[in-house]
C-alpha cells in the first residue's frame, strides 16, 4: 500500500459529537496502523454557522481523546483563492455552468417536481445557455453526467452503483461567492493527497458526485470507506434522548479518555471477542475491513462498565490525580496530602463507574462532618448499642498504631466483651462515621478517615443515642369526634 494519508474534516458548527469522534478515531487508527499521516482539516466555509467556539471545542475534544494529528488544523476559510482558481478551471473546460435561477424559482421547481412524484432535482434550465449575463447573480453548478453509472468501490459497503441520471447538477459556488462542501472537499483531498476517505455512511450519497468532480479535474480519487452510523437502543439515530452525545460531556461525567476511545472503537468494529484494548492494541489490530456493515448501537450501561474497568486498572496515584478536578467541582477542598488522597481512592475504586461517582462515594472522607440518614439511625443507633460503642470509642482513643489490623483487634475486644457479632458493632460504627449503611470495608474506612475524625463522629453518634434515650415519649395522637 502506498503511504497512507487519512483525514478528519469536521464542520465547526457545534460540539464534537461522539459519531464524529469515532470517525476521527477510525482515521487516526488507520493512519497509525499503516505508519501514515493523519490530517485535521476544519471545514468552516459556512460563515453563518461556523464559530471560533466550535473550532476550539473540536480541538479540545480531540486533544482530550489524544487523537493527535500530524498536519493541520487546515482551515478551508483560508483557501478561497484555491477554490476560486478551481472554479474557473471547470468553467473554462465546460464542466461547470452559471445558473441564474433564483431561490424562489428553485423552490417552485422543487415543489412542482414533488407534486408530480418526481425526485426534486434541478431541471437544468441554465445548463446549455450560450451567453453569460454577468449583471445577474448566479451560482456555479457542475455538469453531472446524464447517463451511465458511477460505481463506488467502498471498503466497507462493497461496490455501490449509482445511476447518473439520478444525480443532480450540484452547486459548486453559491451566489455570494462561497464554495460548497462537495466542491471544497474534493479539491482539498486531492491537493492534500488523501489516499483514504473514511467517513460516515450518511456521506455515501455525496460520493458519486465527488467522484465525477475528481475526474473532471483529472485528480485521482481516494479509496472510500463509509462507516455505519451510531444508533440508540431504539434503532434510531443517536441523539441526546439516548444519553450524552458530546465528547466533552463524557469528560465532565468522569469518563477516562482511554475508556471512551475503547468504547467508540467497538461501536462498529471488532477483533474477535476482545472487549478491552490498549491504544497500542487498537493501532496494531485495526483493519478497515473489520468494520461491520450494520450500525453500532450505543449502550450507556456498557460504556459505564467499560469505564469502570479502566478506573480499576489505572494506577492509584494517577486515579487520585484525575479525581482532583471532580473533588473541586463538588465544592470540597482538595486534600494537600496526595498520599492520603491515594489511600482514599484505593478504598473506592472497585465501587465507582466514573470519577464523578467516585467522588460522590467518598463524600464522608471529604466532608468535615456527615449527616446521618434517619432510617439508618433508627435501625442501628439504638440504646442497646450505646455501651459497646462507648467501649469501642475508648479502645480506639487508646490506639497508637492506626492500621486496619490493630483496628480489627479493637473491634474483636468489644464483640468478645459484649457477646456481639462483628456486624452488630461494625454497622452502627459505619452509620456513625459515613452517615449511611453502605461503604468500603469498615477497617479500611476508619484507617483512612483517621483517628481524630473517627472519634469525633463516634462521639456525635453516642451523644445522639443518649439524647434519644432520655427524651420524653411523644404524646399519643388521639383521633376522635370533633
Amino acid at each position: 500500500m502506498a503511504t497512507v494519508r487519512a483525514r478528519f474534516a469536521p464542520s465547526p458548527t457545534g460540539y464534537l459529537h461522539i459519531g464524529g469522534a469515532r470517525t476521527a478515531l477510525f482515521n487516526h487508527l488507520f493512519a497509525r496502523h499503516h505508519g501514515g499521516t493523519f490530517i485535521l482539516r476544519i471545514e468552516d466555509t459556512d460563515r453563518e454557522r461556523s464559530t471560533q467556539e466550535s473550532i476550539q471545542a473540536i480541538l479540545d475534544a480531540l486533544t482530550w481523546l489524544s487523537l493527535d494529528w500530524d498536519e493541520g488544523p487546515i482551515f478551508q476559510s483560508q483557501r478561497s483563492d484555491i477554490y476560486r482558481e478551481h472554479a474557473d478551471r471547470l468553467l473554462r473546460a465546460g464542466s461547470a455552468y452559471r445558473c441564474y435561477c433564483s431561490a424562489e424559482e428553485l423552490e417552485a421547481k422543487r415543489q412542482s417536481a414533488m407534486k408530480l412524484g418526481r425526485k426534486p432535482m434541478y431541471d437544468r434550465t441554465c445548463r446549455n445557455l450560450k451567453a453569460a449575463d454577468l449583471g445577474r447573480p448566479f451560482t456555479l453548478r457542475f455538469k453531472a453526467a446524464l447517463d451511465g453509472e458511477t460505481v463506488v468501490a467502498d471498503l466497507v459497503k462493497g461496490h455501490v452503483l449509482f445511476q447518473n441520471r439520478e444525480l443532480d447538477d450540484l452547486i459548486l459556488v453559491r451566489s455570494d461567492g462561497t464554495p460548497t462542501y462537495n466542491f471544497c472537499a474534493v479539491i482539498d483531498d486531492a491537493l492534500m493527497e488523501v489516499t483514504h476517505n473514511i467517513r460516515g455512511e450518511d456521506h455515501l450519497v455525496n460520493t458519486p458526485k465527488q467522484i465525477q468532480l475528481y475526474r473532471a479535474f483529472g485528480y485521482k480519487e481516494p479509496a472510500f470507506a463509509h462507516i455505519p452510523l451510531i444508533l440508540g437502543t431504539d434503532r434510531t439515530r443517536l441523539s441526546k434522548r439516548h444519553g450524552a452525545t458530546s465528547v466533552m460531556a463524557y469528560r465532565d461525567m468522569g469518563y477516562l479518555p482511554d475508556a471512551v476511545v475503547n468504547y467508540l472503537a467497538r461501536l462498529g468494529w471488532s477483533h474477535g471477542d476482545q472487549e478491552i484494548f490498549t491504544r497500542a492494541e487498537l493501532i496494531e489490530k485495526f483493519q478497515i475491513e473489520d468494520v461491520g456493515k450494520s450500525a453500532g448501537v450505543y449502550n450507556a450501561e456498557k460504556a459505564e462498565w467499560l469505564n469502570a474497568q479502566y478506573l480499576k486498572a489505572m494506577p492509584t496515584a494517577e486515579l487520585a490525580e484525575a479525581a482532583k478536578p471532580f473533588i473541586a467541582a463538588k465544592g470540597y477542598s482538595i486534600p494537600g496530602d496526595d498520599q492520603w488522597l491515594t489511600r482514599m481512592v484505593a478504598t473506592l475504586r472497585e465501587r465507582a463507574k466514573t470519577l464523578v461517582e467516585l467522588v460522590d462515594l467518598g463524600h464522608f472522607y471529604l466532608s468535615p462532618a456527615v449527616t446521618i440518614d434517619a432510617n439508618a439511625a433508627r435501625k442501628f443507633l439504638k440504646p442497646e448499642i450505646l455501651e459497646p460503642l462507648r467501649a469501642l470509642r475508648s479502645g480506639l482513643a487508646d490506639e497508637r498504631v492506626w492500621s486496619a489490623e490493630t483496628l480489627h483487634s479493637r473491634f474483636q475486644a468489644v464483640t468478645g466483651r459484649f457477646g456481639l457479632s462483628l456486624g452488630q458493632i461494625a454497622q452502627p460504627v459505619r452509620v456513625a462515621i459515613t452517615g449511611g449503611t453502605s461503604s468500603p470495608g469498615i477497617f479500611e474506612v476508619i484507617e483512612v478517615l483517621g483517628q481524630e475524625r473517627t472519634l469525633e463522629r463516634i462521639d456525635r453518634a453516642i451523644e445522639r443515642i443518649g439524647e434519644e434515650a432520655t427524651a420524653p415519649p411523644a404524646s399519643p395522637h388521639v383521633v376522635g369526634p370533633r
